[in-house]
């Protein structure tokens, strides 16, 4: 082992899952800077740090030191601790405010932060807030600076020491040493196998309780994930057994001692004698027991029994008169509704609970503009409601009324939850949500808490596209139950027969291949191309030069590119990068792991922040960099919203996203790629749902073969739910 110290001059590159860095460090005896590579996350620009390793010689990059483990000592020049100061190690001090310090303080800077910090007012343009922010700031990074090197030193990724920090604070080398596996239950972006790996390092055997349990549980948040809501109990044990390579006979143990802890729930089947304490079993005849996480389990039956409840509850409205108001209302917006309109109009008034749904250009928003006005005029409160913003925001402009997300509406408060409840519940005689395909049962569960038996509620949405992202398939299922009454509009208008979107979306939902051949006066293309390289310079074209120029729009904001999968060359991940680069060439910035997040960037928020407000899928604009700070502040529909250098691991660049992610949403523009690359996600609802997104142009560029091979695949893959069931039941239990 050869031994180099040096200053670090800057950081090159910097992974965040594995904490692999290349540096940049000026040395004594070397001329030019020294290319270091290797597992240094923890380390900033301006430390002083003495490596041991290995020289070698790259083929590509030519010499480079090979860190096999270092050592950071404080910075001693002026230089040194200017540049260390002003890397953003401390909230508060950038590179500005560490020029005027230094100059300030000169050698003495360091020890006097550490001692003496209130000194800090008497350098020019550093008020009292500033002070009080830096001394925060250097108390927790001395505190995140020990939880790397504790990591590290258990040879894992140091990323995540921010995040373990902000949550356990002083304590979190205690709690992490005690039980390393409470790092995937409290900390969002760590999984099981992270903490596994810290586990492993610190001498935890592999069959232990801690970790078998906290195995099993990581193996239910993967399958809620794919929108389950159970595990079947021999799923469980195969996929269990496979992660944590222990007998199938420890795992079972495992579980059982859960069960009784209430860690999962267990739903025995009625096929075994082996019952299960009543309040956990479900009388519906079931041949396999299914385990829950609890919040999924009451989710589940709370759904169910919420919607018994409401069906059972008498309307005041079912012995009205429908015929006259519907003439009243065609004749006040000279209108006429078809046979199938009329009567999801009457079936709303004489319903307690109800599905409307159909594809596009069959009426569903005339339908239900139709609806609210016939309770406006039987002197009934009508409450509007969808899952996103962007879906809320549509309604609202469709139905002239306020429509809120469901969050919204329930008052949702980060520290107290859902203000709306079965407590205080919401005051309407009607409620309408739209876009429910989108709505899980989690969400469900707490909208129906918050419903009066009273009120009649309606749900609109369009049940072939891709179900909810999380858990459940609520609308599916309670079409298929059959226990509420179902409208399905079928009849396609004649203004939407014009719009090839909307004939070749009926067209590819009956498992037709779509019309790819129009006219230039069309506003759906396909664009042929096999070259996935070619496909993503394609795109780039049109995004840049092509459709802004042919339809005079804004290309970050009136287009967006929806992608059947993240990976890949025509990958969301990758054309977010391509796209940026072409769009947005402000260089004003902030990057966080491998990610730039520039000035004016379209961004997409990838989870639930309660504390912020802001939910996955909602997608805003970057409006504010803050490099002395390390802040962003993004807008989200007028909302500004200050995200600090460490959380952006909640968002994501949105020039391009998945199909996934745009539900509910709907873009002026869409271009969508669709090649063989993808073969493993092309189902018919998943292109159905991209191309129902575009309200103005759909372009397809790609191959005729995956878009054959996305149409024929209607074998979508199946969630493990049992609400079908709970409703069909008449056990009140569900």
């Amino acid at each position: 082992m050869e031994r180099l110290s040096g200053i670090v001059e800057r950081i090159t590159y910097q992974n965040e899952e594995n904490g692999f860095c290349v540096l940049k460090i000026r040395s004594k005896g070397h001329v030019d800077l020294v290319t270091v590579v290797g597992n240094l996350a923890s380390v900033n620009v301006g430390a002083v740090i003495q490596l041991r390793g290995l020289w070698k010689m790259d083929s590509k990059f030519g010499k480079q030191f090979a860190c096999q483990d270092y050592e950071e000592t404080v910075p001693a020049t002026i230089a040194g601790i200017e540049k260390y100061l002003g890397s953003g190690l401390i909230k508060g001090i950038g590179p500005v405010y560490a020029r005027k310090i230094v100059k300030h303080f000169k050698e003495d800077t360091l020890r006097m932060i550490e001692e003496q910090p209130d000194d800090l007012i008497h350098v020019e343009g550093i008020g009292q807030k500033r002070v009080n922010m830096i001394k925060k700031a250097w108390v927790e990074q001395k505190e995140i600076k020990n939880v790397m090197l504790f990591l590290q030193s258990n040879g894992v990724s140091t990323a995540y020491a921010v995040k373990i920090y902000k949550t356990y604070g002083n304590d979190a080398i205690d709690i992490v040493t005690t039980n390393p596996y409470r790092l995937a239950d409290d900390i969002w972006g760590i999984g099981f196998k992270t903490a596994d790996r810290i586990a492993q390092q610190m001498g935890y055997a592999k069959d232990s309780f801690e970790r078998c349990r906290s195995g099993i549980v990581y193996v239910l948040n993967e399958l809620s994930n794919d929108g389950h809501c159970f595990a079947t109990r021999e799923q469980l044990l195969e996929k269990s057994q496979e992660i944590l390579e222990v007998e199938r006979q420890r795992i079972n143990e495992t579980l059982e001692q859960i069960v009784i802890d209430r860690t999962v729930i267990l739903e025995k089947s009625t096929a075994t004698d082996n019952i299960m304490p009543l309040e956990l079993l479900n009388s519906t005849e079931h041949t396999e027991d299914a385990i829950f996480l609890p919040s999924l389990y009451y989710s589940e039956v709370g759904t169910a029994r919420r919607i018994k409840e409401i069906s059972k509850t008498p309307s005041r409205y079912q012995d009205r008169e429908v015929s006259t108001i519907i003439s009243n209302i065609e004749n006040e917006h000279q209108i006429r509704y078809d046979e199938v309109q009329r009567q999801a109009i009457q079936t709303a008034i004489q319903s307690k609970f109800m599905v409307l749904t159909g594809g596009p250009g069959t009426g569903k928003t005339t339908t239900t503009l139709a609806i609210i006005k016939a309770f406006e005029n039987l002197g009934g409160k009508v409450l509007l409601a969808a899952p996103t913003g962007r879906a809320a925001k549509r309604m609202t402009e469709t139905t002239g009324m306020e429509a809120k997300t469901i969050h919204r509406l329930l008052e949702f408060k980060p520290t107290e939850g859902y203000k709306k409840n079965e407590q205080d519940q919401l005051e309407c005689d009607i409620l309408i949500v739209d876009e429910t395909s989108m709505v899980d049962v989690v969400l469900m569960f707490n909208l129906l808490k918050a419903v009066a038996n009273e009120t009649v509620v309606i749900l609109v949405g369009d049940v072939d596209q891709l179900p909810s992202v999380g858990p459940g398939n609520v609308l599916k299922d309670i079409i298929v139950s059959e226990t509420v009454n179902v409208v399905k509009l079928t009849r396609i208008f004649r203004q939407a027969q014009g719009s090839d979107i909307i004939m070749n979306a009926h067209r590819i939902n009956n498992g037709e291949i779509p019309r790819l051949k129009t006219g230039h006066d069309s506003d759906f293309f396909f664009i042929e191309e096999e070259d996935p390289v070619r496909i993503a310079h394609t795109i780039k074209g049109l995004c840049t030069k092509r459709l802004p120029s042919y339809y005079q729009i804004d290309p970050i904001n009136d287009i967006q590119v929806l992608c059947p999968m993240q990976r890949g060359d025509t990958g969301a991940v990758n054309l977010n990068i391509v796209l940026q680069q072409a769009l947005n060439p402000s260089t004003v910035s902030i990057s966080y792991g491998s990610t730039t997040y520039r000035l004016g960037d379209k961004v997409m928020q990838i989870k639930n922040n309660y504390d912020k407000n802001v939910f996955n899928g909602d997608i805003g604009t970057i409006t504010h960099v803050d490099r002395e700070e390390r802040t962003l502040t993004i807008t989200f529909d007028n909302i500004p919203v200050e995200y600090d250098v460490t959380e952006l691991d909640e968002v994501m660049l949105s020039y391009a996203t998945t199909v996934h992610k745009s539900q509910g949403s709907e873009y002026r523009i869409v271009i969508a790629p669709f090649t063989m690359q993808h073969y493993m996600m092309l189902q018919r609802n998943l292109i159905y749902t991209c191309i129902t997104r575009a309200k103005k142009v759909i372009i397809l560029v790609g191959t005729k073969k995956a878009i054959s091979m996305a149409v024929r695949n209607n074998k979508t893959t199946n969630r493990n739910t049992r609400l079908t069931d709970r409703l069909q039941d008449n056990n009140n239990d569900c």
